[in-house]
């Protein structure tokens, strides 16, 4: 089970205050409030779709979907991509709260209609964007609820993975024994979960590629594949063959690649794209 390291003498006090150094890596993007903390509009493109965002899992998603939107040459699918820099504390402009009052990103503002439409939280842009051009979501009602199933699924349990096994894994301050073993749990039985669904099917809703598989791959698919929080070995992510398999798969698809490029400006320079405005910048 590991050594516990500190934290067992901690009692809450009877009023919690913030002290803003703590909580070790990232803890700069998080604080107890919400709002814009400065004045400051958000640069806008040519195109209708205006999107704000970062290349984490949650932001590849749907930068994964338009890439698959405009492999099916529809062309009304075309968008900006300009970075949020949440280490910086970009998602707390003026112009960004605006779009987003929860200070998250992916974000995307819809030009294409009056008045402009904003869509935030990115299963939310997913479902918005596969209804506007009929693609990527089933018309079928029982295969259209089995996607969302899985993708409002990948909506709650995401934070178990993210903020929960990956904050004590591999950004606390401390490594602390009972959180890493309580998420780690968590996000096997997770693991679990898709490598049963997958057992039977070639994607996570069934036998078509749809917006739930481009909202887990970011994460599970990362994950299994040691691209999130190194954590494969740890994990004993091999034990999870259909997801492994799935993965892969999903892995290869050119739009795929272009998406997961999409606002990165970390690891392999080659792989890196700051902003996207034409399928030129992949060149």
């Amino acid at each position: 089970m590991g050594n516990t390291v500190s934290g067992n003498d901690y009692q809450p006090p009877k009023v919690w205050k913030w002290e803003q150094e703590s909580g070790g890596k990232f803890a700069s993007i998080n604080r107890p409030v919400a709002g814009a903390t400065y004045d400051k509009e958000l640069p806008v493109g040519k195109h209708p779709h205006q999107l704000y965002s970062l290349a984490t899992p949650n932001g590849q998603k749907v930068t994964i979907l338009f890439e698959e939107l405009l492999e099916k040459g529809i062309d009304a699918a075309e968008y900006d991509a300009y970075i949020i820099d949440i280490t910086e504390g970009e998602q707390f402009s003026s112009g960004f709260v605006e779009i987003n009052p929860n200070s998250k990103i992916p974000a995307l503002l819809d030009n294409s209609t009056t008045p402009a439409t904003r869509v935030f939280e990115s299963g939310s842009i997913l479902l918005y964007l596969a209804e506007k051009f009929g693609e990527f979501l089933p018309n079928e009602p029982a295969k259209r609820t089995e996607c969302l199933n899985w993708l409002f699924w990948q909506m709650g349990s995401a934070p178990m993975l993210g903020g929960g096994f990956g904050h004590f894994y591999a950004y606390a301050p401390e490594k602390l024994e009972y959180p890493i073993n309580r998420y780690t749990m968590e996000v096997k039985r997770q693991l679990d979960v898709l490598d049963k669904q997958l057992a039977d099917n070639d994607y996570i809703a069934g036998n078509d590629y749809t917006i739930a598989d481009m909202a887990i791959f970011p994460w599970y698919g990362a994950l299994v594949l040691n691209e999130v929080y190194e954590a494969a070995e740890f994990l004993q992510a091999h034990e999870y063959k259909n997801v492994v398999a799935w993965a892969k798969r999903i892995n290869e698809r050119p739009a795929v690649k272009r998406g997961r490029r999409v606002n990165k400006v970390w690891g392999e320079e080659s792989e890196q794209l700051r902003e996207r405005h034409s399928a030129s910048d992949f060149e």
